[in-house]
């Protein structure tokens, strides 16, 4: 479970948190959208325990070691390969050598990099960076997974496979939050949509309680503030 109960933070005079409380269970797909500046970031910084909040709380089941990560940050070392890169994070979690090398040839295969196994990371396109950027983010097998952007740099075809992967990983009962511009993709992954301004959730509904042209517009509404 993943519960976050009236998060307050503020950055000088500007609240980007400002009393967020929602709950996740098994299964459940967040998608949050919201204008630049709405505090986004900042609410899946809290929920990874990246930012210390202000007031409230936030508590994922199993703790943060439980907790996939992906920020506008690849937090790879560019002088490693990609293979060295994934088994550097896996022995971070704890994760056995010979299951954290299937994991990882696992992960490249099905993200369209194993042929970039034993490439060092700062010679990676943007787009191949972002595909080991998530395999990095799935190697101890998280239970909840915060997403930020995710799909940025990636073609059609990965961003197709990604989509199915995270798929996959609601079905096996894994918590998503995962912040985006794109609505349509959101809404195809979301079984909950929620719309974030000025660090409010003003909308929270499940995507079964409206329709993707309802949910657009109140996404339109969230940007522009009216």
């Amino acid at each position: 479970m993943l519960c976050a109960e009236d998060l307050r933070h503020s950055f000088g005079p500007v609240r980007a948190l400002d009393g967020i409380s929602f709950t996740l269970g098994e299964g459940q797909t967040l998608a949050l959208f919201g204008p630049n500046g709405a505090g986004k970031t900042t609410l899946l910084k809290v929920l990874a325990g990246l930012i210390r909040p202000e007031g409230g709380r936030a508590e994922v089941t199993g703790g943060r070691r439980a907790v996939g990560w992906i920020g506008h940050q690849s937090y790879l070392y560019g002088h490693l390969t990609v293979r060295e890169n994934l088994l550097f994070w896996a022995a971070l979690y704890d994760v056995a050598r010979p299951l954290s090398r299937a994991r990882a040839a696992e992960l490249l295969g099905r993200l369209g990099v194993a042929d970039r196994a034993d490439v060092p990371v700062r010679v990676l396109s943007r787009g191949l960076m972002q595909r080991v950027t998530i395999a990095r983010a799935l190697m101890h097998d998280p239970e909840v997974l915060l997403l930020d952007e995710p799909f940025t740099g990636l073609d059609l075809a990965a961003a197709a496979e990604f989509r199915a992967l995270l798929a996959e990983l609601a079905g096996k009962g894994r918590i998503v939050v995962l912040a985006t511009h794109n609505v349509d993709e959101g809404v195809e992954l979301a079984t909950d949509v929620a719309f974030q301004a000025r660090g409010r959730f003003v909308q929270l509904a499940p995507r079964g309680a409206r329709g993707p042209g309802e949910i657009a517009d109140a996404y339109r509404r969230a940007v522009t503030g009216g």
